[in-house]
């Protein structure tokens, strides 16, 4: 018995060290192939994927920093400087570095002055915004305001103070409607930023240009972006910068304005609604373009107020561009140019009279067409007809040319259709024909439509840019320039001149023409009775001009226009075009003054003392 237990202990303790070898042995393999997993994932980190989370470690400690390019500035043609960079400081905000928003915008308005509508704007801007690109809460801060944040930085992560540069337009008002202004790039451009593959390049712009010059050239003016690369430590604070790449700035522009001018043509518009635009017919270069009454720019470069904003929605419509975006009745300072349709189609000679009675019929019909001078011109021709306005003549031209004829000639000289500025702010105008009128009004076209036209007013609206583009073709006798603002670039400190291509010549078959419709252009200024006589024929040059006086409102057929008795609103528009000297034209000037009455007594001393400014040199101060 007692052998046989120590037999059965004996078999019990070898099954019990054989599970345990067996488990010993399982437990080791476990361990080996958990040992060879790690070994391979080590191999893997540190080897095959090495670059790969090197990459990743990288950027926990270096970042790449966008640095925005200084704009490129905008001169006159003399070198004045009309757009330049002033150095600010700007608070900013990265989202997704702040935890609890609505506590940290409440609380920092303990440190610096931000008003409920600062924070609501910038609450505003912040739906859409990428939560990882900075967005400005606070514009324009003073070096105090600049310490006082640094002093309690610590309380507000994720915001931080920048320095940079923001655009500045020391003549304010008087270029607005031709530079435009820059401002804050908002969802809209963001989204045309990305359609067009440049979000690299305004990574690190918070401002584009939105209007005028600023706008047209942009692309010219922005420059390319630097960068910097730069080691952080685990707060996100810089501790050094390992590698830089300085930004590209903008092209400097020198435009084809002359400052002085402009800075004349605003003067003498002071108070008053309307355009002027002056362009030299050598090369189409725009001397001077102001629209009144104007607005500073400098408001909306760092984003303007609603209250601001609402005080420009007036009345007076200060935000529109009355020199391009403009559209008036032309009146009489197209009558040259109807002149020169009658004389190519031979409608009319130079020796052609017209009775002037002081009215004129449609053969078989009662209505009268009243001329401006209601006991008439007596017998008129060419030269009489364009030196005193005379309705009557260009009534009957009318009635014998025909609409089709006019619009087509019209077309020609760029009426109906944009000049090719270098704006995008530019109206078409209405230059009218039968199938414009069909597919506006579903109306057929009457003669006395047509007899309308002949004079400048219906359904015909032009802009001051196109009289003047068309004048300038005047004083070329044909010859086509686009009208523009640039005139030169600057290339590595060097000022090159921007080439602007011939334009097909306006060519006519009665080339005579061009020295008939000049001339009485000239006779206009020059010749007693003549609608620009009294304020041109004592110049030390020699003009020719068209002065117009435009209806605003249609008047019963026997009824007098009493400028005291209408609402200011409704009154004739006075309007001026004309070229100088005579025979070297320089200098080409279109002019509308809303609701100022007649051209030649309103628009005439305008053009006078802007001929004057630019033509009779400056005596040099001593």
């Amino acid at each position: 018995m007692k052998r046989y237990k120590q037999r059965t202990a004996i078999r019990d303790h070898a099954a019990e060290s054989a599970l345990f070898s067996r488990r010993a042995i399982v437990a080791f393999g476990f361990v080996v192939a958990l040992f060879m997993v790690l070994l391979v994932n080590m191999y893997k980190l540190q080897i095959v994927q090495y670059d790969t989370y090197e990459t990743r470690a990288d950027d926990n400690r270096i970042r790449l920093i966008p640095t925005a390019p200084n704009r490129g500035l905008i001169y006159d043609r003399h070198g004045t400087l009309l757009a330049d960079n002033q150095p600010v400081f700007s608070l900013d905000v990265i989202p997704e570095r702040v935890d609890d928003m609505d506590a940290q915008l409440a609380d920092i308005q303990t440190v610096l002055p931000l008003s409920a509508e600062d924070i609501d704007d910038f609450k505003q801007r912040l739906r859409g915004h990428r939560r990882f690109k900075p967005l400005a809460l606070m514009n324009q801060l003073s070096e105090e305001q600049v310490a006082t944040f640094a002093v309690n930085s610590h309380r507000f992560p994720g915001f931080q103070v920048d320095g940079g540069l923001k655009r500045n337009y020391p003549y304010s008002a008087s270029l607005t409607h031709l530079m435009g202004y820059t401002a804050r790039i908002n969802n809209r451009d963001l989204q045309r930023i990305e359609e067009r593959g440049e979000d690299a390049r305004y990574a690190a712009s918070r401002t584009i240009g939105k209007q005028g010059i600023e706008r047209y050239y942009e692309g010219a003016l922005h420059g390319e972006p630097g960068m910097r690369e730069v080691e952080v430590n685990n707060r996100g604070r810089i501790v050094r910068t390992i590698n830089a790449k300085d930004p590209i700035a903008g092209q400097d522009l020198f435009l084809s304005l002359d400052l002085n001018l402009q800075l004349k043509a605003e003067e003498l518009l002071a108070g008053r609604r309307g355009a002027v635009v002056a362009m030299d017919p050598r090369d189409g270069g725009i001397l001077a373009m102001v629209s009144s009454p104007s607005y500073d720019p400098n408001l909306f470069v760092n984003g303007i107020s609603s209250k601001d904003y609402a005080a420009l929605n007036n009345k007076d419509r200060p935000l529109i561009n009355r020199a391009t975006q403009g559209q008036y009745a032309p009146a009489s300072t197209v009558k040259p140019h109807l002149a020169l349709l009658g004389l190519e189609k031979g409608v009319v000679t130079e020796k052609t009279k017209v009775w002037d009675p002081g009215w004129w019929q449609i053969p078989g019909v009662e209505r009268k067409y009243r001329d401006w001078k209601r006991w008439g011109h007596g017998w008129v021709d060419l030269d009489k007809a364009i030196a005193s306005s005379c309705d009557i003549y260009f009534y009957e031209l009318a009635y014998n040319t025909g609409i089709n004829d006019i619009s087509d000639f019209m077309g020609r000289f760029g009426f109906g259709a944009s000049t090719g500025i270098d704006l995008y702010e530019e109206s078409s105008g209405n230059l009218p024909t039968r199938e414009w009128k069909k597919r506006k009004y579903k109306e057929p076209w009457y003669i006395g439509d047509t007899i309308s036209v002949g004079i400048g007013q219906g359904y015909w609206t032009a802009t001051p840019l196109q009289l003047a583009n068309s004048t300038a073709i005047l004083a070329n006798s044909g010859r086509r320039v686009v009208p523009h603002f640039l005139q030169g670039v600057s290339i590595e400190g060097e000022r090159l001149p921007v080439p602007y291509p011939e334009q097909e010549p306006m060519v006519l078959n009665n080339a005579n023409a061009w020295h008939s419709v000049q001339r009485a252009m000239y006779l206009t200024a020059h010749k007693p009775g003549g609608s620009g006589y009294n304020q041109f024929n004592d110049a030390p040059y020699k003009s020719a001009v068209k002065t117009g006086t435009g209806q605003v409102f249609g008047l019963a057929e026997d009824a007098e226009y009493d400028e005291d008795n209408v609402a200011e609103h409704l009154r004739d528009n006075a309007l001026f075009v004309g070229y100088a000297p005579f025979d070297d034209p320089q200098i080409v000037l279109a002019i509308v003054l809303e609701n100022a009455g007649w051209g030649g007594a309103n628009a005439g001393p305008v053009a006078r003392a802007l001929f004057d400014e630019y033509l009779i040199p400056k005596e040099p101060t001593p």
